[in-house]
């Protein structure tokens, strides 16, 4: 067997220009307790509180499957302001992203990586790649095609948070080497999408895009 996964589709076409009505839609990437989620919301409730009447929506994207994921939803939960709304959507986000986007709202996505992880397990996609073939799921190509889609297309603000998970040894197994560089793509293909993206290392920012 190969030691890399099955190969993706090339690379995405550019995006399209971003709208007149769009507003600053940031990625933000790091480590596993990395302090990505904390800058994250820090910047949603500085943004809430420039301008009366601004709203925050996260949109999570956890499904509660053990104690363990329940417990960390819970944390999650009791430190973001009780006026935050959230809203649960495991699969189809762009069509979450569209439902509440609006000027004077940020949206949190936290995060693209279980996001991701849902869209494989919950199609063929990791069935394919530890079968040996060429992966070739609807469910994650579609929902991947239709996030970069619409991204420039937003108004508000949006913070999407995501983890890098390339900088540790190549996976074993072959859903887990998919995930890996399918991860790697989707956090370049947002990066490219957004207009900013901030590496978290140590709970400290890190530019690597910012708005021209």
């Amino acid at each position: 067997m190969s030691l890399s996964a099955p190969p993706s589709p090339p690379f995405p076409p550019p995006a399209p220009p971003v709208s007149a009505t769009a507003g600053l839609h940031e990625l933000v990437v790091g480590g596993a307790r990395s302090g990505k989620s904390a800058y994250a919301e820090g910047q949603a409730l500085a943004w809430q509180g420039q301008a009366p009447g601004r709203r925050v929506v996260v949109v999570a994207t956890a499904e509660a499957r053990d104690d363990e994921m329940r417990a960390r939803i819970a944390r999650h939960r009791a430190v973001r302001p009780a006026d935050w709304q959230v809203v649960e959507e495991p699969l189809e986000l762009a069509g979450a992203l569209a439902r509440h986007a609006a000027p004077d709202v940020c949206l949190v996505v936290d995060c693209l990586t279980l996001w991701l992880t849902n869209l494989l397990f919950t199609g063929r996609a990791a069935a394919q790649a530890e079968a040996g073939e060429a992966v070739d799921c609807p469910l994650f190509r579609g929902q991947m095609d239709a996030l970069l889609a619409a991204l420039p297309t937003l108004p508000g603000r949006i913070l999407l948070v995501s983890n890098e998970v390339g900088w540790g040894i190549v996976p074993m197994g072959a859903s887990t080497r998919l995930f890996t560089d399918e991860q790697g793509r989707l956090n370049q293909w947002v990066a490219q999408a957004c207009d900013a993206a901030t590496l978290v290392a140590a709970g400290c920012p890190v530019a690597l895009k910012r708005p021209v």
